[in-house]
């Protein structure tokens, strides 16, 4: 009785598990590093890539649809809509962002609303649209529909500053199995820790799922101050305050009149 009891119960394991992914993806960055200097101008990294078999399981299934998802640093950023009043553009009203990425870029090899359909998209969070933007109204924190117009105006303004964007020509396939995708860096990227995300799709399905990193830092004389404000504040703010006065002191020198 109780072997046949281990037997019902294999089965039923056996018949609840999902089907077993014939896909895995093994990917590689260019430089898992950004360095910031003074005269950054921006960077632009690559993310090779190929599909390889599960051995235990079927073949290779192609052809396959690639998304690459890249997130910076998460932040609490604040909206605000001005309207204009008796002559004046004055702060009418404004909401803020808790926790959403300093930097957002979603790379395909084409657009992802012909990838998948909206319901696997938005669980899957695939697509500025459907990637979760937390506000705050009132006392709650929620997402909202992508057409909310503070999301919409947030979402457009960090895109202006090309720290948000979204190409379905992104990402290219060499063969059937081995790809490449090109992840722009502005100049203005903020530093910190960077979060990449893999998924593959077949049929509209996903398939295959990696991560990998990559760090942003300030290097020379900018991350020597950064540093030295970081962790001698009081000693930092005496030093800038000496080094006004004694310019101040020296162009009263040089453009003192007789």
């Amino acid at each position: 009785m109780r072997r046949l009891a281990i037997t019902l119960a294999f089965i039923v394991m056996a018949c609840g598990a999902g089907p077993a992914a014939a896909e895995r993806l093994v990917v590689s960055l260019s430089n898992h590093r950004v360095a910031v200097t003074s005269n950054f101008v921006g960077e632009e990294l690559v993310l090779f890539g190929t599909i390889e078999p599960d051995p235990t399981t079927s073949p290779l299934r192609p052809p396959y649809d690639l998304v690459v998802t890249v997130s910076g640093p998460r932040q609490t950023i604040r909206t605000r809509r001005k309207e204009r009043m008796l002559g004046i553009w004055v702060n009418a009203d404004s909401r803020e962002f808790v926790g959403a990425p300093s930097y957002l870029a979603v790379l395909s090899n084409r657009p992802v609303s012909n990838i998948a359909s909206q319901d696997t998209l938005r669980r899957l969070q695939v697509g500025l649209d459907n990637f979760l933007l937390p506000q705050r109204i009132g006392g709650d924190v929620a997402d909202t529909v992508r057409d909310e117009p503070f999301r919409r105006a947030f979402v457009r303004l960090q895109t202006r500053q090309g720290l948000y964007r979204e190409s379905g020509t992104a990402v290219t396939f060499l063969t059937p199995t081995v790809f490449r995708a090109a992840i722009p860096m502005p100049a203005a990227v903020p530093t910190g820790t960077y979060s990449i995300d893999v998924k593959l799709f077949t049929g509209g399905v996903l398939v295959a799922r990696t991560s990998s990193a990559l760090e942003v830092i300030k290097t020379g004389f900018e991350q020597y101050v950064a540093d030295a404000a970081r962790d001698y504040g009081l000693l930092y703010g005496m030093a800038t305050a000496l080094m006004a006065l004694v310019i101040g002191w020296f162009a009263s020198v040089i453009f003192a009149r007789d």
